[in-house]
């Protein structure tokens, strides 16, 4: 599924990530560079490369986009996640083999941007003019040091608190009091003492969602220049808290996707901190829960961040080696800059739009009798333009590694978190070249 694929994009993709480290390639420049061109009269054949329910959609789609253009054919194949990457970075290093569209995942957009500068065509003439439209995090990791647009904002991974009513109930805690996650540690000791229950469940083996964290603080793993910044002060601000959370038996440890699930399955914890998706998630593998959950905004560090981040999401590019550039381009604005589309993807896909007008539409209006009545989707459609923007490099998987090592180190057996992130960075820049920060 797209939502389990947004929380492992990383870790399932680390293979693809190593092979592209070293020097850039062109990626299969087009013999007669072709500028795209905006509601261009194309006719023809088009195939598109995704998987699960991205798929799914463009399927869709694909058909109604045939009924109302005359003489084309949209043609998807379902290449299925485990090998996507793979078959995407041998044919931009061979220059040939790729189809007219193709799905990437947000994480991977600036590593095939930074090392196949010539392998997507740029987008800008098609929906440049619509930038104020799209998700303002997915469209500037779609974009070049040229500020051109070479991967287009499909679905956005906007995070939340999902957190159990009855819990907070029981513990006599107002989730409107919690405004910083000191507040939010405070009501789970709380919960805990009245409820036996934890106040999160993480996978602390996959880096306890710690860049979420650090995006709220308007930080990634590198800064613009592409140095390493995973031991900046907001960072070990992150790592201690994490820390202090587990000193207090506040966490319960779920290795993988499975555990999660069955962790939120069983009621070990009061608060899920995660991204839209988890909604579809709970719905369909704890229906037993229905009317227990419900949602609001992430507490923030101090007043500077964010109170939302971003846990997966993906795109649509065009490789430059694509046949037919000018219909994959009239198809992507078809798909992604249409309201009504992006709506029906949500509906039927569970794909929430990065495409800022459709969550205007009436279906995100709409209560949900899971969580209370409460109008869930509209919660995240006032988030999503508040996720901040940061900065993703070609060594993204390395630093994710090391922080994940990071955060075992200081939350599992008790090391000082600026020691153990001082220690992640060095052995970055060892593996990478890249300089730190500061």
């Amino acid at each position: 599924m797209m939502k389990r694929r947004g929380m492992f994009a990383l870790a399932i993709g680390a293979t693809a990530a190593i092979a592209l480290s070293g020097c850039a390639f062109g990626g299969g420049a087009p013999s007669k560079n072709e500028t795209l061109k905006p509601g261009a009269e194309a006719t023809g054949t088009i195939t598109i490369w995704s998987w699960d329910v991205a798929a799914t959609a463009l399927k869709r789609l694909g058909a109604d986009y045939e009924k109302s253009h005359k003489g084309t054919t949209i043609k998807v194949v379902d290449i299925g996640y485990d090998n996507a990457y793979d078959k995407i970075s041998v044919g931009l290093q061979a220059g040939t083999g790729l189809p007219d569209l193709i799905t990437l995942e947000t994480d991977h957009n600036q590593s095939y941007i930074t090392q196949f500068p010539q392998g997507f065509s740029d987008l800008s003439p098609v929906l440049g003019d619509k930038k104020a439209d799209f998700d303002p995090f997915k469209w500037s990791t779609g974009t070049d040091k040229d500020g051109k647009l070479r991967m287009a904002p499909w679905d956005s991974g906007t995070v939340g608190l999902f957190y159990r009513t009855d819990y907070f109930q029981a513990a006599g805690v107002d989730p409107a009091s919690v405004k910083t996650w000191d507040d939010l540690v405070a009501a789970g000791e709380k919960i805990k003492a009245a409820t036996g229950h934890t106040l999160l469940t993480a996978d602390l083996s996959a880096g306890g969602s710690l860049s979420m964290y650090l995006q709220q603080q308007s930080q990634g793993f590198f800064d613009d220049k592409g140095d390493i910044t995973v031991n900046s002060p907001a960072a070990v601000r992150t790592l201690t808290l994490l820390q202090t959370m587990q000193k207090k038996g506040l966490i319960t440890n779920a290795k993988g996707w499975d555990a999660s699930v069955t962790s939120a399955k069983d009621g070990d914890s009061a608060v899920t901190p995660e991204a839209v998706w988890w909604i579809g998630t709970l719905e369909g593998e704890a229906p037993e829960l229905s009317g227990k959950y419900a949602v609001r905004d992430l507490p923030v560090f101090d007043d500077s961040s964010a109170p939302t981040s971003n846990n997966g999401g993906s795109g649509l590019a065009i490789p430059a080696q694509a046949k037919n550039p000018q219909l994959a381009a009239d198809f992507l604005a078809f798909v992604l800059a249409n309201t009504g589309n992006q709506s029906s993807m949500m509906q039927k896909e569970g794909l929430f739009p990065a495409y800022l007008p459709a969550l205007k539409s009436g279906f995100f209006e709409q209560s949900s009798d899971y969580f209370g009545g409460q109008k869930v989707f509209q919660t995240f459609a006032e988030l999503t333009p508040k996720i901040p923007s940061i900065s993703f490099t070609s060594d993204q998987s390395v630093a994710s590694d090391a922080v994940a090592n990071a955060v075992g180190a200081a939350v599992l057996n008790g090391e000082d978190p600026k020691k153990a992130l001082d220690d992640a960075a060095a052995q970055i820049a060892n593996s990478t070249g890249r300089k730190i920060a500061g």
